[in-house]
């Protein structure tokens, strides 16, 4: 699979195949629903299956202060992507000079001039071009003028509600792991690189990775049993803690994972934490002694929890 950044750097092999758009964040089961379709028609058509992202996405550029949490980073979309079968994804810049396009520029300089699609699939609530002129009909229409057809793809439901991202990150704040995990297709995970922390975990008995977040927001906040994947551990069972530490003054949002029966060196590794049970709202403790025997009684649930499985 491979990521084009930018229009100015596609060449003639990406040009001619089937796309869809949009942000895929969390590549949900309702993305692979289009993703499918997209596959399917691509390697019909023997020609690349195209995802066309936006960086930031659209939402982050006009109100970055109210713009929800990601669920995923740029890298693990990319990486999710991937594994569903896309060969290829452009990611363009979303910026003002972009989002001032009309419909008509928008499908002329980035579907007909950029990469020359034969057909494009879409959700059928896509919106697009300046003030979101451009939908579904439009597209159709230019599309019997530029050569390139159009298909939708039904809304899917799960529990006669539609799945989306919004609606997964309503489930993760309200803390519903199984729920956002149907609606997923997996457990809700973070992934990261871990890094040096303050050390506090292992001066109060309970040695901790801390992993990179590269967000300005998390989806998830409080304490969790969680499994951990990647660097050498596949599964591993822990207790994830993901906020400002209020305790001890914290001021940036961190997830720090502290690993049952399990001793080692983990800086560095790549790890993919996912969260399978919410354990409690992250609190201000009276002091150091209060929290250690909070992080012993966590460890204590989450022991429970894993036994039970």
């Amino acid at each position: 699979m491979e990521l084009i950044r930018g229009l100015h750097n596609l060449r003639p092999a990406h040009r001619g195949g089937v796309a869809t758009i949009g942000n895929f964040d969390g590549v949900h089961i309702g993305h692979r629903r289009i993703l499918d379709q997209l596959i399917a028609e691509a390697r019909a058509r023997q020609v690349p299956a195209t995802v066309i992202l936006f960086e930031p996405q659209p939402a982050e550029f006009f109100a970055p202060a109210k713009a929800p949490p990601r669920l995923m980073t740029l890298r693990d979309k990319v990486l999710a992507l991937g594994r569903a079968g896309v060969d290829q994804v452009l990611c363009c810049r979303f910026d003002q000079r972009f989002r001032s396009q009309s419909a008509a520029q928008f499908v002329d300089n980035l579907l007909v001039q950029g990469l020359g699609i034969v057909h494009l699939v879409v959700g059928d609530d896509f919106r697009f071009g300046a003030d979101r002129c451009g939908d579904f009909a439009y597209l159709v229409e230019a599309g019997s003028q530029h050569g390139f057809s159009v298909a939708d793809t039904p809304t899917c439901e799960i529990a006669a509600e539609r799945v989306s991202s919004t609606r997964i990150r309503a489930t993760l704040q309200s803390g519903e792991l199984d729920l956002a995990a149907a609606l997923l297709g997996h457990p809700y995970a973070i992934s990261g690189r871990v890094r040096h922390g303050d050390k506090l975990g292992r001066q109060l008995g309970v040695p901790t990775a801390n992993l990179a977040m590269r967000r300005v927001q998390s989806p998830v906040a409080g304490v969790y049993a969680v499994r951990v994947n990647g660097g050498g551990l596949h599964g591993a069972p822990g207790v994830a803690n993901v906020g400002t530490r209020p305790t001890v003054n914290g001021t940036d949002n961190r997830l720090e994972v502290h690993l049952l029966d399990f001793s080692g060196d983990l800086y560095s590794r790549h790890l993919e934490v996912e969260f399978l049970h919410f354990l409690r709202p992250e609190k201000k403790f009276a002091g150091l002694e209060a929290l250690t025997a909070a992080i012993h009684a966590d460890i204590d649930n989450a022991k429970a929890l894993f036994s039970q499985s």
